[in-house]
């Protein structure tokens, strides 16, 4: 056997041993170099790192920031109204030797394990000092800070950090859900039907006053209609008392003409009477009272021309008008109509 057949294998085996005792750590991971499961070296800067080979091996971690879904836990608060409370956490690596030493050799899995035991009693503990009324509000945002420091102080012993705490949901258990919604629609419907009254009351109060209102203005309008009508009748019957004091013959022969002409409107009416009722004395008369122009009385000859003066008894008898009845005669109603 030649010395060039020998080297090669010894230049194969050294280039593999060099290989194997190099490891790289990426930008997202942290190492440790353990040898005979004790901890060497630890290697949390990314880059590149040595070790014994066949004696020493590297055991990588994830050094990014995990989550943490918690399961749904059962909460019970102050005011003994049940809640479902879901849970997720943040947290991450900071020591990677008590790490090792808490979890083992179940690495990232026995972590979340055992987080999982140390958050839930945290969330029993904070929420379960407070009424529910906190937990649905806004303060639990400080109680969620409660439960990631109280978690926090209890994950240091594994060497990880709880970064953050945030309650996802928080709902009443389902045997209660029935229950709750029944109540809520009850309170409700009470407040709908308050309001509906409430309501009712207002709109009869509107339309009492819009009543009240209609009839005072009514009762004002028919005392202006009333006194404006009194008035309008006090003008009117002073204007019949001075036409009456002017002439009261002309006058009763002018309500005569009245009286004729409302009661001998066509409307197929008829009208029985007797022929020498006083209703009927200007249409018997071929005489207009005093005062009402009648036809010229026919002027008296003149020497020029000759003709004959009439008598003076005749052309007083011309003009004389005949006797009129009256006030109250000429405005006599006609009597009853027969069909």
């Amino acid at each position: 056997m030649n010395r060039s057949s020998l080297i090669l294998p010894i230049l194969a085996i050294l280039v593999a041993v060099g290989f194997s005792s190099i490891f790289i750590v990426d930008e997202r991971e942290k190492a440790l170099v353990l040898q005979f499961g004790q901890v060497k070296a630890v290697k949390e800067e990314p880059g590149i790192g040595f070790k014994i080979p066949l004696i020493q091996e590297v055991v990588r971690y994830d050094g990014r920031i995990l989550g943490l879904p918690t399961q749904p836990l059962e909460v019970t608060p102050l005011d003994d109204r049940r809640l479902v409370v879901d849970a997720f956490a943040r947290w991450r690596i900071v020591d990677l030797v008590e790490f090792r030493e808490a979890v083992g050799a179940g690495g990232i899995e026995a972590a979340q394990t055992r987080l999982q035991r140390i958050m839930s009693p945290a969330i029993r503990e904070v929420l379960g000092g407070v009424p529910s009324i906190r937990v649905l509000s806004e303060d639990r945002t400080v109680l969620m800070n409660q439960i990631r420091d109280l978690a926090r102080r209890q994950a240091l012993a594994l060497g990880v950090d709880v970064i953050d705490v945030r309650l996802t949901r928080t709902d009443l258990p389902e045997q209660n859900l029935s229950a709750t919604y029944g109540r809520m629609r009850a309170e409700r419907e009470r407040e709908a039907a308050d309001e509906i009254a409430r309501g009712n009351e207002a709109a009869q109060r509107v339309r009492a006053a819009a009543d009240r209102t209609v009839v005072e203005v009514t009762s004002e309008a028919r005392r202006q209609a009333e006194v404006i009508r009194g008035e309008a009748d006090a003008q009117r019957n002073s204007v019949y008392a001075e036409a009456f004091g002017r002439d009261p013959e002309f006058f009763a022969f002018t309500r005569s003409l009245t009286s004729y002409e409302r009661a001998l409107q066509s409307g197929g009416s008829s009208i029985v009477m007797q022929p020498d009722s006083e209703f009927f004395q200007y249409l018997r008369s071929d005489r207009a009272p005093e005062g009402t122009p009648g036809p010229a009385a026919p002027a008296a000859a003149s020497p020029e021309t000759g003709g004959a003066a009439a008598p003076a008894g005749e052309q007083t008898e011309a003009n004389e008008a005949p006797a009129a009845p009256s006030a109250g005669q000429g405005a006599a109603s006609p009597a009853p109509a027969v069909q």
